[in-house]
């Protein structure tokens, strides 16, 4: 796998790429406003690359989707397993109603057309960390099917050009997660944690209308920040909540779609693009050089920036579905099929949860725009980094500047240190109010803009000081009084001579 990835960049930087994608052949930013890669060395028609996800979401819920196990985090190994988790002899489904409104939630979010009668089956497998040998999923009537989810992306690097695009949603579906094997190369051995197996997912399937890494990883993007706004699922990659598969493959207009290659289980967003564009470049790569494209499944390795084979799909595997025999269908109900005299606590009502739908990011964007008049691409900054819409909000309400120019200093000063120093929102050494008192002086004209990033300097100290007795201290204040800055001036003229 080393030497494939090796191999391919030193083939591209001999062709004078100086990248990772062959010369005429690059997926940028700038591919957001059409599909079709240029033509690269044989001369032929341009590549069109095709991408379609499969995102695997952690439901937030206390217990599992089958059983009453807790759902924790880093929990010590085995140690949140029921009976039913571990696939007893005897022991039986019992559906979390928490996970199928957060499903729900999902769906109406996402402009999906609602099962009120869904189905549960079994798809068999087996894997060391999947105890019963079949995963409980839906696979032949999912809970929702034919969405949208529309996202936006820049067209330049300077984010001054935004463009919104829409990909379908073909599905969600209900199912199990399956247990995780932690592999001990220095004993040469397996170890199995079964603290996952259980744990409520949601599979949201997207069509293939996306054509680059940047696209794959805007809609990725724009759906985290919808799960989490709605509750239904945390969606930290960094703990596996979020987990995507991605399906890449190439073909010149006017001809089918190529041989797909599914890159699995990639973690962050920032690799989603990055494997993407690499598969995309690699099967272009691979085709102009007489070769064909394996229907297989790989893998991103991040620290070599490229994909790798895992296993062959050329066989296709028999997962052998059937109904799940333990499970009923599951029923939903709105405002008018709900049947009289109906205990609310046993059903899920469809029209009950849309009410109680919170403002999307989209909503919350535009909001963000007509009331403090700042610009679309600022609010896209505002909500994508966690916990600074609030930020902003705190400290445009603890001070005089007008929005548009604490956004400058929330974007250009706030944000940059932060991101130097690999801080969150919520680590920031100066909080809202500090920053609010210190953009005050300013908007008094007590201090200059220059003085202010001084004292903003030292604020990022975290020494517990307030802007006012950094001012003082450092005698950053502005001279109003006449006769001082004459005295001022005439000493200097005097050491002059």
């Amino acid at each position: 796998a080393v030497r494939e990835c090796r191999g391919f960049w030193r083939r591209a930087w001999q062709r004078g790429a100086g990248g990772p994608a062959p010369r005429g052949q690059r997926v940028v930013a700038g591919s957001a406003g059409g599909a079709a890669v240029p033509a690269g060395k044989s001369g032929l028609a341009p590549w069109v690359p095709v991408v379609g996800l499969e995102i695997h979401a952690q439901i937030s819920s206390n217990s599992k989707l089958f059983s009453g196990s807790q759902v924790q985090f880093a929990a010590p190994p085995n140690s949140v397993v029921s009976f039913f988790d571990a696939s007893l002899p005897g022991t039986l489904p019992v559906i979390n109603r928490r996970c199928v409104e957060a499903a729900v939630m999902t769906a109406l979010a996402l402009n999906c057309s609602i099962n009120k009668r869904s189905l549960f089956d079994r798809k068999h497998y087996f894997y060391a960390d999947l105890p019963a040998g079949y995963q409980i999923t839906q696979q032949r009537v999912p809970i929702a099917v034919n969405g949208t989810l529309s996202y936006s992306l820049c067209t330049d690097n300077k984010m001054s050009q935004m463009v919104t695009k829409t990909v379908r949603i073909k599905q969600i579906q209900l199912e199990q997660d399956s247990g995780k094997s932690l592999h001990d190369d220095t004993r040469s051995q397996t170890l199995v944690d079964l603290n996952r197996a259980g744990v409520g997912l949601m599979e949201v399937v997207m069509e293939p209308d996306m054509c680059c890494g940047e696209e794959a990883a805007a809609a990725v993007r724009e759906l985290q920040l919808i799960l989490q706004t709605l509750g239904s699922s945390h969606a930290v990659m960094a703990e596996g909540q979020l987990r995507v598969d991605a399906n890449v493959s190439v073909h010149h207009p006017g001809e089918p779609y190529g041989v797909r290659t599914e890159v699995k289980n990639i973690s962050s967003i920032r690799f989603l693009a990055k494997a993407v564009d690499y598969e995309i470049q690699r099967q272009i790569e691979e085709l102009e050089n007489g070769g064909t494209i394996l229907n297989e499944t790989r893998a991103f390795d991040s620290k070599l920036g490229c994909t790798v084979p895992m296993r062959d799909k050329e066989g296709k595997q028999d997962y052998r579905f059937m109904p799940e025999p333990n499970l009923p269908p599951l029923i939903l109900y709105d405002a008018k099929s709900l049947p009289a005299n109906t205990n609310h606590q046993q059903v899920v009502n469809i029209d009950w949860i849309h009410e109680r739908l919170p403002d999307l990011p989209s909503v919350k964007r535009a909001k963000l725009v007509e009331q403090y008049g700042i610009l679309p691409e600022h609010s896209f900054t505002l909500l994508n980094e966690d916990g600074l819409t609030e930020f902003f909000e705190n400290v445009v309400k603890h001070t005089q500047m007008k929005p548009k120019k604490v956004i400058g200093w929330i974007l250009n000063d706030l944000l940059s240190y932060l991101n130097q120093h690999s801080l969150t929102v919520k680590e920031s050494p100066v909080s809202s109010s500090i920053l609010a008192d210190l953009l005050n002086l300013l908007e008094k004209k007590e201090i200059s803009s220059t003085a202010a990033k001084q004292v903003l300097v030292e604020l990022w100290k975290g020494e517990g000081k307030t802007p006012l007795q950094i001012v003082e201290e450092k005698k950053l204040e502005l001279i109003q009084d006449q006769e001082a800055l004459e005295q001022i001036c005439q000493a200097v003229i005097d050491g002059q001579e």
